[in-house]
């Protein structure tokens, strides 16, 4: 049986480079030959055993590629054609997607644990950081790269663009509206750029790291406050004249950032959340306004499916935003495991890293 090789959970600690068999195409599947690929967060938090996941499986959910075979019952595709899938791969059929919830598709309870819905890639399914990645309903999934993009441009829409426009989708910003994103990682970055977007004109970037403050001000951010030079929450709160922000993103996932995002909203402001978080979430009781201040927070699993990925594409190819940025580091598939050791400890700048096999 023919081999590929795959970065393989082993476990807690533990992601090294191994071999599996290349998967067989079932009818509505598609094998698709990865040309290039990432590491996510969420991966660190498998790495580190804050996400249960099983030995043995795939790691990675942000592919781009070529397709290798086609299930014989998917249409609307040819072999050789270069395709992204979305790091969520919704069935279309499912009861969450019939209720317009499709990244919630799958979604169930495992070891105590809430299984994150159609999130497959990586979590229940293998995942893409290998040769090859089956894709499950295809014509669900696939999108077509437009000429003229590379692998690196639209390298962030399976995951990061689609989960940090949704940020600001889910918090509904408006033209207007004064947006406070916490964190400018990869994801946060996204949200301020996807804040901009969606007619944010006052955009405020929370983070410490000179490099990622300068990246967010290329992505949008009019006003960037460094939370270890200053009270975030005060700073804020000074920088809006104490009315506070329509929209707070959290693009971090910790129980600090939480917390301030839910401190600078005006009264009847929104908080979406975008962080995953590790451990127990605790409201603060006069943040919350003890839960009669008209507050929303809200939450998003990065939206998936094929149209999502042309709409993202879309945006790319418009030149409206441009995040050849984020890719920082650069490895070979075979280089992996040194590649999870830089990004994990973040070091050398590192925002995101482009894998090739």
């Amino acid at each position: 049986m023919p081999r590929m090789k795959a970065a393989i959970f082993v476990e807690r600690g533990r992601i090294v480079l191994d071999e599996k068999p290349i998967p067989d195409v079932g009818t509505l599947d598609a094998l698709m030959r990865i040309t290039t690929t990432t590491i996510c967060g969420t991966d660190v938090h498998i790495l580190k055993g804050e996400y249960p996941v099983r030995s043995g499986l795939t790691i990675g959910h942000e592919p781009v590629g070529v397709i290798e075979k086609l299930g014989s019952a998917v249409t609307g595709f040819r072999e050789g054609q270069r395709v992204i899938a979305g790091a969520i791969t919704p069935s279309g059929y499912s009861a969450a997607c019939q209720c317009g919830c499709s990244s919630q598709d799958g979604a169930g309870t495992r070891h105590g644990f809430q299984a994150l819905g159609g999130w497959k890639f990586g979590n229940t399914i293998d995942g893409c950081q290998a040769e090859y990645v089956l894709v499950p309903d295809a014509m669900a999934n696939l999108a077509p790269v437009p000429d003229g993009l590379t692998d690196e441009q639209v390298l962030m829409c399976p995951d990061i663009m689609s989960t940090g426009f949704s940020g600001a989708e889910s918090g509904h910003v408006r033209i207007g509206d004064t947006v406070a994103v916490f964190a400018q990682g990869p994801i946060g970055l996204c949200a301020t750029a996807g804040a901009r977007l969606a007619g944010a004109t006052t955009i405020i970037a929370v983070d410490s790291v000179p490099a990622r403050m300068d990246v967010a001000r290329r992505m949008g951010a009019d006003l960037v406050v460094d939370f270890k030079a200053v009270d975030p929450v005060e700073e804020i709160m000074r920088l809006t004249d104490g009315r506070g922000v329509d929209v707070a993103i959290e693009a971090l996932g910790t129980q600090g950032t939480f917390q301030n995002a839910l401190r600078v909203l005006r009264p009847g402001g929104t908080l979406s959340s975008l962080g995953v978080y590790s451990s127990d979430l605790t409201i603060p009781f006069g943040a919350f306004g003890a839960g009669l201040a008209d507050l929303k927070i809200v939450t998003t699993l990065c939206p998936g499916g094929s149209e999502r990925m042309r709409r993202l594409m879309a945006v790319v190819a418009s030149g409206r935003v441009d995040l050849k940025p984020l890719v920082t580091h650069r490895f070979k598939l075979d280089d992996i495991e040194a590649a999870y050791d830089l990004f994990s400890h973040q070091r050398d700048g590192v925002l995101k890293v482009a894998i090739t096999p």
